[in-house]
């Protein structure tokens, strides 16, 4: 539970102090939406037998980016109703550009926290979300881009192990 606390913090203080030693007006801001198909290894009906299943999520983001460092809030949804599982999840993520701004294709690894609601049959838990992310964004406007990568995130609640999410994002630089 410490080391979850600790990477929780430690992921807020970059998140938060990344924009704070330039000029805050020399980042970009953006808001989007992203769609992903998740895998979910949770318990249903109260038994711990971590089933896996396999689904559509969607959300919203919000974030500032700069060259090389982009923190992004996620909101997502997740809804399965043939295993009956659904979660709301809250992340903040921090990521790494790898080559420069004006690249066309710009790949990325980055690390995410936050938190999640997971609910099933006679099962409602709500734990921490802790994992990574990589992926490439795609400039293909100067003020859109797209998203495409994999989030894995591992829970400290004890009905829901892990989640892994295959995204297509969309963002509208402004």
């Amino acid at each position: 539970m410490i080391k979850k606390v600790v990477v929780a913090f430690l992921c807020m203080i970059i998140g938060s102090s990344l924009y704070a030693r330039d000029d805050i007006s020399t980042s970009k801001t953006f808001v989007g939406f992203e769609v992903g198909y998740a895998e979910v290894q949770g318990d249903r009906f109260g038994e711990q037998d971590f089933v896996g299943d396999y689904d559509i999520e969607f959300g919203i983001r919000i974030g500032a980016q700069r060259d090389q460092w982009r923190t992004t809030f996620i909101f997502d949804y997740y809804d399965s109703a043939d295993n009956d599982q659904n979660i709301e999840k809250g992340y903040l993520t921090v990521d790494y550009f790898i080559l420069e701004e004006e690249s066309i294709i710009r790949p990325y690894i980055g690390l995410n926290v936050g938190y999640a609601n997971y609910e099933s049959t006679f099962i409602e838990d709500s734990g921490f979300l802790y994992g990574a992310q990589a992926g490439i964004v795609l400039n293909v406007a100067k003020k859109v881009n797209f998203d495409l990568g994999y989030r894995y995130s591992l829970s400290n609640a004890d009905a829901l192990d892990h989640i892994g999410s295959a995204i297509l994002g969309v963002n509208y630089i402004f």
